[in-house]
């Protein structure tokens, strides 16, 4: 009798994991890869429904292993499988179910990558870690035994029983939202049911076969709010959508919405309902344009800077209005949706990702997430560019991160002829040495000004303003074509060589176009100049002191991160001083990454353990007590800097930046010198 066992046993190998082992004949594919612990999806528990567990037999002799695996090693074709594919279409050629395929001989089996529970999710950007898909809900589809008159068992409790005895999942739990709806949905269900699960608990039940799981990754910003619909199955994003942020009507800088707070009792209500209502309208429309309603989304997770975090979880923001800044909670925070204010699945959860400091934000954790330079050997520098620059600095070894209050020069304001990036503004220009005369190009259109079709392309949306990343190439362009000098000074010099050098009482502005009936007259003003100045200054000066701490010259790798970062071309950021000087190929954008860190959170429930754990090893510096910051800033106001080398950019360039004394004496021309005394 036991010879004939081991005869009927037959060696199954599953690749890509390489685990192998003996099955008895009958065991069907889906069985043996449970029991090994490979990674096959299944929705259905088996039931030839879902479609999640497909497999190729491999053909041929396999000498490392010593066997010869075929197709006709499996199970013949059976009804279920084509019911399957009468309904859902026929399967990839060589694919099997592989719960109806039953082993009958030796096999190799090859688990797809779509097959696999925890797929990855590849990223665009070669340098960031992939997404391993791995949510914290995952849907059960079961079958329920009926009431019965002799039996007093609730429906709840012969819930949990086929749940514990159809997927081994023991003391079920759910919350009296999902029990409202329990006895319609199973009764609609015919008594079969999908249950997403959180762990044991029952976040929501669907009738009949459900293969659906959505969650939503958000991003509140101080001015616009993303959201990213994704299939936590696959890891896909199904929809995305944005809005401003409501909030701006209370005050467009965090500080001034923090003092509306102190001005005015119950501010805070007002903007945490406002910013909870934009996300429910988020979530309706990203969900809708996906085919979907809101109430099918089973977890969602949330970024944003300390402000925008404590205001959308309810909790007064006053503290963080002054020194010491202090955080009301700075580890993730995991909430009912509707204790936030959100009617998304009935027991859908909210999760927030952990803060590091007072002005260093969850948004911050998100790009860290996103970015992995905990993972790393490199030292890698991470700067969100906006009104408050958040900049972190490090690798595996050891992390730094601040905060460095670099206002809203950089999104438009405080410019003479800024805006917000919108259609019409200048975002990219050009400036020839030689003739001192500009070409531009405005968002909404991909021609140059001096290109045919130009005016006919920009008819439209006009030309209406500058925005920051315009703004940034002006002056770096100013400097490179010697309209401007290291100090910052407009060369009114210059004046006799192009009109567009024109006095302004006692400085001078460069005109990039006069006024028309296209637009605005737009130039940049030597308070233009300055307002770029002080801001680039306070980012750079942070930059510098997060290195001082750790020690170090120069950086290996540096991503600017958010809307803004990805705009910026970085070799103009560079020119400016903005960021310190580093290889060029190593210098890049992240896009919203924030957002990214979200989505990855949502994705895969062991990141936000890994985060959290990153955040707490993070040293905070705050720049406002360092005694060298206000070195590091006067030195940062030059362009590029008064001192600081860089040598890539300038091997780049094939020019070296004059950093001897402008003409007029010490800090800056005479003209300049006679004005600030005057």
């Amino acid at each position: 009798m036991a010879n004939d066992a081991i005869a009927n046993d037959h060696l199954v190998f599953f690749a890509p994991s390489g685990k192998r082992e003996r099955f008895a004949e009958g065991t069907s594919v889906l069985e043996a890869a449970r029991k090994l612990g490979v990674d096959l999806d299944s929705v259905c528990g088996g039931r030839g429904i879902c479609g999640r567990c497909q497999v190729v037999p491999v053909e041929g002799a396999n000498p490392k292993l010593g066997i010869e695996s075929a197709a006709d090693h499996l199970s013949p074709w059976n009804a279920v499988e084509e019911r399957y594919t009468s309904k859902r279409g026929a399967l990839a050629e060589g694919r099997r179910l592989g719960c109806q395929a039953k082993v009958c001989g030796d096999l190799v089996i090859d688990v797809p990558p779509d097959s696999q529970v925890h797929r990855q999710v590849v990223r665009k950007r070669a340098e960031a870690h992939p997404i391993a898909v791995d949510p914290v809900v995952t849907l059960h589809y079961v079958e329920v035994r009926e009431p019965d008159m002799h039996d007093p068992a609730s429906d709840f409790r012969r819930l949990a029983e086929a749940l514990e005895a159809q997927w081994g999942v023991r003391d079920a739990t759910c919350g009296l939202a999902v029990l409202k709806t329990l006895q319609k949905v199973l009764r609609k269900g015919g008594w079969t049911v999908t249950a997403a699960l959180r762990g044991a608990e029952v976040v929501a039940v669907f009738p009949g076969f459900h293969e659906r799981a959505l969650g939503l990754a958000v991003d509140i910003g101080s001015t616009t709010i993303a959201a990213h619909l994704c299939d936590l199955v696959t890891g896909d994003v199904l929809a995305s959508s944005g809005l401003m942020n409501p909030q701006i009507r209370f005050g467009e800088d965090l500080m001034s919405r923090v003092s509306y707070v102190m001005m005015n009792p119950g501010g805070e209500v007002e903007m945490t309902a406002a910013v909870r209502g934009a996300l429910q309208d988020l979530a309706e429309a990203v969900a809708r344009e996906a085919g979907f309603s809101a109430d099918q989304i089973l977890e969602a997770t949330v970024v944003g800077n300390p402000i925008m975090h404590h205001l959308f979880f309810g909790i007064d923001p006053v503290e963080l209005g002054g020194a010491p800044f202090a955080l009301a909670v700075d580890g993730g925070l995991d909430v009912p949706a509707a204790d936030v204010g959100l009617a998304l699945a009935p027991g859908a959860k909210v999760y927030g990702l952990p803060l590091i400091a007072g002005h260093v934000g969850a948004d911050t954790a998100g790009v860290v997430l996103s970015e992995g330079p905990y993972l790393k050997d490199e030292i890698t520098l991470l700067v969100d560019v906006g009104t408050n620059a958040e900049i972190v600095l490090g690798n595996k070894d050891r992390l730094l991160a601040c905060s460095s209050p670099t206002g809203p020069a950089f999104e438009g304001a405080q410019i003479s002829s800024g805006q917000r990036a919108a259609p019409g503004a200048i975002e990219r220009i050009r400036i020839d040495a030689e003739t001192l005369e500009p070409r531009f190009r405005v968002i909404g259109s991909d021609l140059w000004s001096d290109e045919p079709g130009f005016a006919e392309a920009t008819a439209g949306t006009g030309i209406t303003g500058i925005c920051g990343s315009g703004i940034i190439e002006a002056v770096a362009e100013m400097l490179l074509a010697g309209l401007v000098t290291p100090d910052g000074i407009v060369d009114g010099a210059l004046a006799e060589r192009t009109p567009r050098v024109v006095g302004e009482g006692r400085t001078f502005a460069y005109v990039i176009r006069e006024a028309d009936d296209k637009g605005p007259r737009i130039a940049v003003t030597q308070g233009d100049i300055r307002a770029i100045q002080l801001a680039k200054a306070a980012l750079y000066a942070g930059i510098r002191l997060l290195m001082d701490r750790y020690g170090i010259a120069s950086v290996d790798r540096i991503t600017l991160a958010g809307a803004f970062g990805s705009h910026i071309d970085v070799r103009y950021a560079m020119i400016l001083g903005l960021i310190p000087d580093c290889d060029l190929a190593k210098v890049g954008s992240a896009g919203n990454a924030a957002g990214t860190g979200a989505r990855i959170a949502l994705l895969n429930k062991a990141s936000r353990a890994e985060i959290e754990g990153v955040v707490r090893r993070i040293e905070k510096i705050e720049t406002a007590i360092e005694p060298s910051f206000q070195a590091h800033f006067v030195d940062a106001m030059a362009i590029p800097h008064k001192s600081d080398p860089f040598p890539h950019l300038e091997a780049d360039l094939g020019r070296v930046f004059d950093r001897g004394t402008p003409p007029g004496g010490e800090g800056g021309t005479g003209r300049e010198r006679r004005r600030r005394r005057g």
